[in-house]
């Protein structure tokens, strides 16, 4: 009995088309010397064909339709799959050598966020973090995330569950790219900006599709996607092409106030640094979120500065009397949730952590 590939309805096996040829040969009783002779082809080439080491060419195709009676479609249909064949065969001998590489991604979790199939079998892993990728080999694939001048490398990221940060952000860049945006503009977004800070007292359902279409009306791409096992991701910046930057965050904390603070984190990279830069927010296997890059720490302040304007915090915080009623007033004047006052002190450890908290709203999306 024939053996199929186990990932797949098609046989482990290739059967040449000369095999076709010399089965029709036989039932006519013609051989293949009177085959030459009726075509022009040499001997030799139609030995070759019914043996499988030569090809049935267009040429040959429409000369054994006019001997034979059997049109050159089916040669050609017949040589092509073929060839297709042997070409699976010889790349599933290739794949089943790299179940080691596709191991390195949390298949199980990406299966169950629904990002691949599952899949059991060595090729099938392969296979499908190939195709969720994009790529057609693993080469290709290094070459994109792995290589020393891409700019992902450049991210803090990179160094610690690099697998899982690359398909996180390839989710993302799969969702932007079906986004419809303007080209960026500079001035636009920093009035989305504007705008999206008056949102943040509003619930999800409310502020999710207007600062994705605020965004969008700047040229800026903004995502939403569940963070897979092993990212420890806040958020993500980079551009797709020089005209339409992504903004990706994970809501992981899923507080109001990491929520808002990543968003304009983001947001700061994308106004004040390169076009050739990726920048992830991350944090370290404890949850400590990593600073000390310098251009980690201007987006930080544009983030802060932006949520809340130097001059009226440092007034408030001469007043000292930080309670929910006064955080509450403080953050109605400047028109945002009282979460983001609530975070922003408690990381200066103005207040402690336990105080506060129950100003900040948990947040949690229909994919979350």
């Amino acid at each position: 009995m024939a053996k199929m590939n186990s990932t797949s309805c098609q046989p482990n096996y290739a059967i040449a088309p000369g095999e076709t040829l010399r089965e029709t040969l036989e039932t006519i009783g013609m051989t293949q010397a009177e085959l030459a002779d009726r075509t022009g082809r040499p001997k030799k080439t139609i030995n070759e064909i019914i043996t499988g080491k030569a090809a049935i060419t267009a040429e040959t195709a429409l000369q054994l339709e006019r001997v034979l009676g059997i049109p050159a479609s089916f040669w050609n249909n017949l040589e092509r799959n073929y060839r297709e064949a042997l070409a699976r065969l010889k790349e599933e001998e290739e794949l089943q050598k790299q179940e080691e590489w596709a191991n390195n991604f949390p298949i199980d979790a990406m299966a169950k966020m629904g990002l691949i199939p599952k899949e059991n079998s060595k090729i099938g892993k392969v296979r499908a973090v190939l195709n969720f990728f994009g790529v057609a080999r693993i080469h290709e694939w290094k070459l994109l995330w792995e290589n020393p001048e891409a700019a992902y490398r450049k991210s803090t990221a990179y160094q610690s569950n690099h697998y899982a940060v690359a398909a996180w952000l390839r989710k993302g860049e799969a969702e932007a790219a079906r986004i419809e945006t303007r080209v960026y503009s500079r001035r636009l977004f920093n009035s989305a900006l504007r705008a999206i800070r008056s949102l943040t007292a509003k619930p999800p359902e409310i502020f999710e599709p207007e600062m994705r279409k605020i965004s969008a009306d700047a040229g800026v791409a903004v995502v939403f996607k569940p963070e897979i096992p092993g990212t420890h991701v806040y958020g993500a910046t980079r551009w797709l092409k020089a005209t339409k930057p992504l903004i990706q965050l994970s809501l992981r904390g899923k507080s109001d106030d990491h929520f808002w603070f990543s968003f304009f984190h983001e947001a700061g990279h994308i106004l004040l640094h390169r076009k050739d830069e990726v920048f992830i927010e991350t944090t370290d296997q404890d949850g400590t979120r990593r600073d000390g890059i310098e251009k980690e720490q201007e987006a930080d302040q544009f983030s802060r500065d932006f949520l809340i304007p130097p001059k009226e915090y440092h007034t408030f915080l001469e007043d000292r009397r930080f309670n929910l009623t006064s955080i509450q007033r403080f953050a109605a004047n400047l028109g945002i949730t009282p979460g983001i006052v609530v975070g922003r002190l408690q990381h200066e450890k103005v207040i402690p952590f336990n105080q506060g908290n129950s100003l900040k709203k948990r947040f949690k999306f229909g994919n979350q």
